[in-house]
């Protein structure tokens, strides 16, 4: 609030001078001292602590990528809970948990034992939440009841352990499942793992449950329907544990010896687009490793294991690279290998030569569909090449580029030998080169021959 005063010229003219006085509104005061009382809701501090696992995308992610991140017919969790497109998946939750607990009970358990299990794990599944969860106690240990049992179900049902019911629509009408299994991999459609493996092992009771498959091993065979895996590549992770779904199927690719490397002292640089490595002499071949994220570089070769880029990879990728840009402690294994097929990518060229080499089996569109979607992969992300699992395969291609002799040979190489049309116009020339030499010697010497003695 403020107060005027003025005052004239001792003439009666001139200027009129304005005096304020503020007065501080009370109100305002003790809102201001009540915001810096509140904690922050929407990114609380939590978020900052390794337990907190389940974020909500950055927004710059979501413009460059759409809806990539949101769930299209299933929602897991509190974030997407109750949205109006998602609720005709809803209604079946209720009926396979009704088919859970009918085994169950036969056992002595009950509806009420799994709320009070997950009850007793309220505070910390809130904990992973980077945002404030908006439910009360009832209402989110019924949503993480339910949640978890029928993810739980989904995947005996699909892993042949609880048979299927003929009239199941969910399995009847086949593009549902399609969609299980990219909303399940989104990082704002998640519950903890901690909670599912509690549901797991309530809904285990017989000695066959318990000497059947692991939650991870049914998790990731469930997955493994649309990421097309070799069967022993998940067969080596049935002790394997995640802090959600996403991050059990992200783990499962990285492998134990893709350690984090010291920083250097002298900085690496990102390595050149595929066809700039090519006149460099630098080739790229398709590897043997089971996981895409084991790349390999020595003797002027990349060796690369191939990579499906369909819906679901794609899905998959960009809610791992936002998940390790947002968790913290996590490391950067996806991160690093989306930077680095966003170095070997700049056209629709380089994804057409790694398609031909079986680096890149394209599913998804065109080539140079393939190539946006790499491209934006990279866009907005956090990374230390230096502090990468590639670190050391950055510095070796860059030092094997920089060689001269390489270069210029190389160089040769790609302009007159890298097609039989080339190859062949260079025959000519060479040829054609020759003959002239040939026929100017022969002109000369004729000449001198004819020279008198």
């Amino acid at each position: 609030m403020a107060t005027e005063m003025g005052s004239n010229s001792a003439e009666g003219e001139g200027d009129q001078h304005v005096v304020k006085i503020w007065e501080i509104n009370k109100d305002r005061l003790n809102l201001m001292h009540q915001k810096m009382a509140n904690p922050p809701t929407i990114l609380t501090k939590s978020a900052a602590k390794s337990s907190c696992c389940i974020f909500r995308v950055p927004q710059s992610f979501i413009e460059i990528n759409g809806k990539s991140y949101q769930p299209h017919i299933l929602s897991i969790g509190p974030y997407h809970h109750g949205e109006p497109h998602l609720m005709m998946i809803e209604e079946h939750k209720w009926r396979y948990l009704d088919s859970l607990l009918s085994r169950i009970q036969s056992k002595g358990l009950h509806l009420e034992d799994l709320l009070k299990a997950v009850e007793a794990l309220e505070m910390k599944a809130r904990q992973c939440y980077s945002e404030t969860i908006r439910f009360g106690t009832d209402e989110l240990v019924e949503m993480m009841v339910l949640d978890g049992c029928f993810i739980i179900e989904l995947f005996r049902k699909v892993g042949d352990v609880v048979q299927v019911e003929a009239d199941d629509p969910l399995f009847t009408m086949q593009w549902i499942i399609t969609f299980f299994y990219r909303d399940l991999l989104r990082l704002e459609n998640q519950i903890p793992y901690f909670l599912l493996e509690c549901l797991f092992d309530l809904s285990s009771m017989s000695a066959e449950d318990e000497s059947g498959p692991s939650l991870s091993t049914l998790a990731l065979n469930f997955f493994n329907y649309a990421l097309h895996r070799p069967e022993d590549a998940i067969a080596k992770h049935a002790n394997l544990k995640g802090r959600h779904l996403l991050d059990l199927v992200r783990s499962s690719y990285i492998d134990v010896d893709q350690t984090q490397p010291p920083k250097y002292d002298t900085p690496s640089h990102i390595i050149h687009c595929v066809s700039k490595l090519r006149r460099a002499g630098i080739q790229l071949t398709q590897g043997k490793e089971d996981s895409f994220l084991v790349v390999k570089f020595k003797h002027g070769v990349i060796e690369m294991p191939t990579i499906t880029i369909d819906d679901t990879m794609r899905s998959f990728l960009l809610n791992c690279v936002a998940y390790e840009q947002c968790h913290n402690g996590s490391s950067k294994h996806l991160t690093t290998y989306a930077t680095l097929l966003d170095c070997l990518v700049n056209t629709y060229k380089d994804v057409e030569y790694l398609c031909d080499h079986n680096i890149i089996e394209n599913y998804f569109g065109t080539d140079a569909e393939v190539a946006k979607f790499i491209n934006n992969l990279g866009k907005e992300v956090a990374f230390d090449i230096d502090m990468s699992y590639l670190a050391e395969l950055f510095k070796d291609v860059n030092q094997y580029y920089k060689n001269s002799w390489h270069v210029q040979w190389a160089g040769f190489k790609y302009t007159y030998f890298d097609t039989p049309w080339s190859f062949i116009s260079a025959l000519a020339a060479l040829i054609l080169l020759l003959l002239t030499v040939a026929q100017t010697f022969y002109t000369v010497y004729g000449t001198y021959k004819k020279e008198p003695s």
